[in-house]
């Protein structure tokens, strides 16, 4: 792990994603407690802010990633975070005068934002970091995550409760400020290009078709976007239903969803960690199997559980081995993909992934209504277990998708 905390540009990026992370969380529970109290819980004002928070991936996940690919990725992150900066200090002064409906352009701003900053911060780490490391810088990623994942809400929150909405979105100023300045301190040289030479920028169809050619010219990319479209399915399909297996499964309280999540939430936690430290010593392929199979029982497992304790465990142990696998799956895209097209990849498995899971949990009421939750659960688990097996086929090698591997910076 040292030599990650002695690379300059790393370190910056790292605390600006751990800026954002606390953003999201600060955004997200204050504009749905906001929203509760200003429709006087109407759900279709609450259903709006998903909405909002889905339908820029589909509108501009593809745009970002090729003009993520265009532009400068430091440039594009620091605007990213000014823009963020600018419409939070706008909608603070329209509230105030009264108008509560903007808080909706809030998370509109920030969803399109993320389209473009998510591919260029992908960049920089395959720009500084030599491949080698790019597995413990994955995992800690991925742990920093986690950590969001059970102390974010909480401080989301608490905020919210304390201080109001104003005192959040004064935090989100903080934050996005913040971002920003640490983006500005990273090396101007990154955003140069990685052979020194001035590239030729050819139209955005053109590119766009170049990046689906690249993708359906890789079996590894083709492999991986089939796991990523059934991992997808599977999760939409037992995600909204958590609440069914606590209460008729577990025979307790629907607010004891809350602690399940937490204990997968804390799982992950353990397991980037866990990642951090083996980075390199086991097979990416191992991670990866070992990950999805255990998904594919315990889902099984979890639907015929009625003790709490069980479940509580299955959740952990599940959190723990998917942050392992996501580790391996992110290390391979960051490794083996040319960088050139890292946008244009981000920007097609995106909306695939979001479009799968929502058409899962858009079905899974049915499906469950016309059947049991038993054969829901089933169904998903097969799903997974059928990606374990897709995993194997991947070819984890050590060279990039690519005719030629870029040099790496040391920064």
């Amino acid at each position: 792990m040292k030599h990650l905390f002695s690379n300059r540009s790393f370190v910056l990026l790292m605390l600006s994603d751990l800026l954002q992370n606390v953003g999201i969380w600060i955004r997200n529970m204050a504009l749905l407690f906001f929203i509760m109290e200003k429709s006087g819980g109407d759900p279709v004002a609450v259903s709006l802010i998903t909405v909002i928070e889905y339908a820029p991936i589909f509108l501009f996940s593809i745009v970002g990633g090729v003009l993520a690919d265009r532009w400068r990725p430091k440039r594009t992150m620091l605007w990213g975070d000014i823009l963020s900066f600018l419409s939070v200090l706008l909608i603070f002064f329209v509230v105030a005068a009264g108008y509560w409906q903007a808080v909706f352009v809030v998370t509109l701003v920030s969803a399109i934002v993320s389209q473009f900053s998510q591919p260029s911060s992908m960049k920089i780490i395959k720009r500084c970091l030599p491949d080698e490391h790019v597995p413990a810088a994955t995992a800690l990623s991925q742990t920093m995550m986690s950590l969001f994942v059970i102390a974010g809400p909480i401080a989301g929150t608490a905020i919210f409760q304390s201080f109001g909405l104003e005192a959040s979105l004064l935090s989100l100023l903080a934050v996005f400020g913040g971002s920003a300045l640490l983006v500005a301190c990273i090396p101007s040289s990154i955003d140069s290009s990685v052979d020194g030479s001035a590239e030729e920028k050819s139209s955005f169809v053109k590119e766009l078709r170049e990046g689906m050619s690249y993708v359906g010219a890789s079996r590894m990319l083709k492999f991986m976007l089939i796991i990523y479209v059934i991992l997808a399915l599977g999760s939409g399909l037992i995600q909204p239903l958590d609440i069914f297996v606590v209460t008729n499964r577990l025979h307790l309280d629907m607010t004891g969803v809350q602690w399940f999540t937490a204990l997968e939430g804390f799982g992950m936690l353990v397991g980037g960690v866990t990642a951090a430290v083996i980075a390199g010593r086991l097979k990416g392929s191992v991670l990866l199997f070992s990950g999805l199979a255990f998904l594919g029982v315990s889902t099984f497992v979890e639907v015929l559980s009625v003790w709490p304790l069980l479940t509580g465990t299955l959740r952990f142990l599940t959190g723990f081995l998917l942050a392992l696998a996501q580790t391996a799956l992110t290390a391979v895209m960051i490794r083996q993909v040319d960088e050139k097209f890292v946008g244009r990849l981000n920007g097609l498995m995106t909306p695939a992934f979001t479009a799968m899971l929502l058409i899962g949990s858009g079905s899974t009421g049915v499906f469950m209504a016309s059947t049991s939750i038993f054969a829901v659960y089933f169904t998903a688990g097969i799903l997974f277990l059928m990606a374990s097996l897709i995993s194997l086929r991947l070819p984890f090698s050590a060279e990039p998708a690519s005719t030629a591997s870029p040099a790496v910076r040391e920064i």
